[in-house]
């Protein structure tokens, strides 16, 4: 599998606080069968101010240490990039890292208000020839009363990644139920960890990969997790990637293919 977001670099954001953690950490996600991870740190202006050497640089560090350790997992890295006036300049220009130098990029929306112009920043980064995987929708605590913001961008071409935890419940009844919801619009395109830390937020991918079986089925779900992560690390084109099941082949949104437990109950 592949984990393509990540807070597993040392202190160097709020994820693994020191090594000793953070070598363990990987020690969970190969044990959980994930084969290659990004290593994805927040830039947050004003509160994480990573840059892309840095980054590049500590996962260069990271993996001789994990070499030492005697753990088996392939590495690259990214950053969870907050909205800030020069995105689009800094993925022009390389400042701001995308996910193993491909076109795609984790896009982190504000947890608590709602982004304004949302629909037309990632309009702006589509037409540049980025592709934005928003980063947990199904967390933001504004999700309900702008979900069909999320649709439009989905349809426009912006890809939806969703915490596998959310999927178990690791992070309440909400947000499970709006992974549940996404699933059965059709419109996830992948799964990740998010993982920060070994108790409350573990690298862990398969549990989620296995709760999105009843909603998707089990080759879809296999896609969440390797088939079309594995598309973004080796920057394939997303015109030839299999769409998520809302979807047709030239990429046009029909809706759900099916009437789940959560469109019966709420329409």
């Amino acid at each position: 599998m592949y984990d393509l977001h990540c807070h597993i670099l040392p202190a160097i954001d709020d994820g693994a606080r020191d090594l000793e953690t953070a070598i363990q950490m990987a020690r969970v996600a190969a044990d959980d069968g994930i084969t290659h991870l990004a290593c994805t740190p927040h830039i947050y202006p004003g509160l994480f101010e990573n840059t892309h050497e840095g980054i590049k640089q500590a996962v260069a560090d990271f993996s001789a240490k994990l070499a030492e350790a005697g753990v088996s997992l392939n590495l690259s890295y990214g950053a969870d990039i907050q909205v800030q006036p020069e995105l689009l300049s800094g993925l022009r220009e390389g400042k701001l890292p995308t996910v193993n130098q491909s076109r795609y990029f984790l896009f982190e929306p504000p947890h608590h208000v709602p982004l304004p112009h949302f629909k037309q920043q990632v309009f702006d980064v589509l037409t540049a020839g980025f592709v934005p995987i928003i980063t947990h929708p199904e967390r933001l605590s504004w999700i309900e009363d702008h979900y069909d913001e999320f649709l439009d961008v989905a349809k426009s071409g912006a890809w939806m990644q969703l915490t596998a935890g959310s999927l178990t419940g690791r992070f309440g009844s909400n947000p499970q139920y709006w992974s549940e919801r996404m699933l059965e619009d059709g419109i996830v395109h992948m799964l990740a960890t998010d993982g920060h830390n070994l108790r409350s937020r573990p690298p862990l991918l398969a549990e989620g990969a296995e709760a999105a079986v009843k909603f998707v089925g089990k080759e879809e779900a296999d896609r969440l997790v390797m088939e079309r992560p594995r598309a973004v690390w080796n920057d394939v084109d997303p015109a030839t990637i299999p769409k998520p099941p809302g979807f047709d082949a030239e990429g046009n949104y029909q809706g759900p293919q099916k009437k789940g437990f959560w469109k019966k109950l709420f329409g």
